[in-house]
């Protein structure tokens, strides 16, 4: 094991409690700001005055958060103005993992590559079966994944419904 996916691996972990506390507590329905405000009894007005706005300005802002459209800045400087300090994470989506969509991606790259090899090789009568076909796509896949570079989001992978249709049409061909 190389020591980027040692990295990947160490902080997967860290991002898994992350991920735990997101799922138990997410965020209040009201918003962090203002949930925090009315906890500690302090009033729009009050905590206008902490951030130098208007008590319009607080409605405003507490409204933006919960629409998701404040910014980190304005969120640090509430939470400064109420004795908390702004602290944020960026996680994998759903209990997924950077190691899980690492794999999906090099996946995607393998079939996308294999499809235009196989393509190409139907053309010349040269065609694999689905199974060497998959067995390509897979090993390749591993191949990318152990030994990623910055071509690996390079671009989008396009062709994964051609894969799919290739393999469904070789073993059509089986039969």
């Amino acid at each position: 094991m190389n020591n980027q996916w040692l990295t990947i691996r160490q902080l997967d972990q860290q991002l898994k409690e992350w991920q735990s506390l997101g799922k138990k507590y997410g965020r209040p329905r009201a918003g962090w700001i203002k949930t925090l405000r009315v906890a500690l009894s302090m009033s729009a007005e009050q905590f206008a005055s902490r951030l130098g706005l208007s008590r319009g300005r607080v409605n405003q802002l507490e409204d933006a958060e919960v629409h998701g459209s404040v910014t980190l800045r304005t969120l640090n400087e509430a939470a400064n103005a109420l004795g908390c300090e702004l602290i944020y994470a960026i996680v994998p989506k759903g209990s997924s993992t950077l190691e899980d969509i690492i794999k999906t991606r090099a996946e995607q790259v393998a079939e996308e590559r294999i499809a235009n090899v196989a393509h190409s090789m139907s053309l010349e009568a040269q065609s694999l079966d689905a199974d060497a076909l998959k067995i390509q796509k897979d090993g390749l896949a591993k191949k990318l994944a152990e030994h990623l570079d910055k071509k690996f989001w390079a671009a989008p992978a396009k062709q994964t419904d051609l894969f799919q249709k290739l393999l469904e049409h070789l073993q059509q061909k089986k039969k």
